[in-house]
């Protein structure tokens, strides 16, 4: 019996936990996503980039919003079993509470392997993913990124000015600037239109002059119609991998040959990783923290809502013992998060940072077997 009241608790914990993750991550993708039209409206790509680079930052949002997500679910769930008297089926049962307490430890180690497996394979394989599309992918509606009145600079190495445009796509007044070898080439022309000639983009232009600046000498050129071409032109989107994107096996090795650790096992040449270099060894040890560190709060904030049960709904204090642990959950969250400002780059000095969650899961826990464990034994 006993068994299936902490079946029906756990399921009821997760149902709940699943239900709110979930659609608390799609509230946010669809705002994120809208931010996203950018991708394709100012850098001029097309939709499956659009759409695959949205759902790849998916894994990302869930990552974030975990810990938030599971503290809230567990203490909505169990003030609820308080107010509705479920909790007193347990105790009826003789179960005891620091048993019940065990039960919810050793649940929440599910949850911290499932948010470090979300946290060093799934999130950055998915955000290189993401980058590889941008990558990848080139520029095909030229037409959308030119915004009249404004200095379009999405392609890399050329800026785009144009007065107006109208209903047939003409843009007139236009100031094209391209950085060449050397120097930089302008041109100037009074209209201009996008033209595909065998899908290789090509900006027609009408009654203009280009002047050529290329090691201290000036070309100028005047033409009645000239074509500027776009085939071999890259966007100015970012496209280096960063570090959220490495894998954690490469971050862990780049931190230990900045350091001059030498462990086998990780040992690998610095010019071979991404990123690897000693301006960036702060960030990569943060990093570290965020993919590794950071899950193991989830223990301790699966069991801050179990301060509870210290108390009962029938005692004068209740209410104020709820808002207290709502809040001490809230600070822990917060905690958990703004500490990493405190990161050294010597990773000897951020030893104490490290082991923080496993220091606080150790006091909880010693609270719980004192007020429940010995106070039991007293009576």
């Amino acid at each position: 019996m006993k068994k299936l009241l902490y079946r029906k608790l756990f399921l009821d914990y997760m149902r709940f936990f699943f239900i709110a993750l979930i659609s608390s991550s799609l509230i946010i993708w669809i705002f994120q996503a809208v931010n996203f039209l950018d991708i394709m409206i100012e850098d001029g790509r097309e939709y499956k980039v659009y759409l695959s680079y949205s759902l790849l930052n998916f894994p990302k949002i869930i990552s974030r919003l975990l810990p938030f997500i599971l503290f809230f679910s567990i203490y909505y769930i169990l003030t609820k079993y308080e107010a509705d008297n479920e909790l007193i089926i347990f105790w009826n049962f003789g179960e005891d509470k620091i048993k019940f307490v065990n039960f919810i430890v050793k649940s929440s180690f599910l949850l911290l392997l499932f948010q470090i497996i979300l946290t060093n394979y799934i999130v950055p394989n998915s955000q290189d993913q993401a980058r590889s599309f941008l990558r990848n992918s080139k520029i095909n509606f030229y037409e959308s990124f030119i915004k009249p009145k404004r200095f379009n600079d999405t392609i890399k190495g050329v800026t785009i000015y144009s007065d107006k445009k109208d209903d047939n796509g003409y843009l007139y007044n236009l100031f094209i600037k391209k950085n060449i070898s050397g120097g930089s080439e302008i041109t100037y022309a009074k209209r201009g239109v996008f033209e595909n000639t065998k899908s290789i983009p090509v900006l027609v232009l009408f009654d203009g002059e280009t002047i050529t600046i290329k090691n201290d000498s000036v070309t100028n050129i005047s033409f009645s119609q000239s074509d500027f071409g776009l085939s071999n032109l890259e966007a100015n989107t970012i496209t280096h991998q960063k570090n959220q994107e490495m894998p954690t096996f490469e971050v862990l090795s780049c931190i230990l040959v900045l350091n001059k650790i030498d462990l086998n096992y990780f040992s690998k040449d610095q010019n071979e990783l991404t990123n690897c270099r000693p301006d960036n060894n702060a960030n990569l040890i943060k990093e570290f923290y965020k993919r590794l560190i950071v899950p193991f709060y989830i223990p301790i904030l699966m069991l801050v809502p179990y301060i509870l049960i210290l108390s009962s709904k029938e005692k004068s204090n209740y209410n104020k013992m709820k808002l207290f642990t709502f809040i001490v959950g809230v600070i822990i969250i917060i905690f958990s998060e703004s500490i990493i400002r405190l990161i050294s780059i010597d990773i000897h000095k951020n030893l104490f940072i490290y082991v923080i969650p496993l220091i606080l899961l150790t006091l909880f826990y010693l609270l719980f077997f004192y007020k429940l464990k010995i106070k039991s034994f007293n009576k």
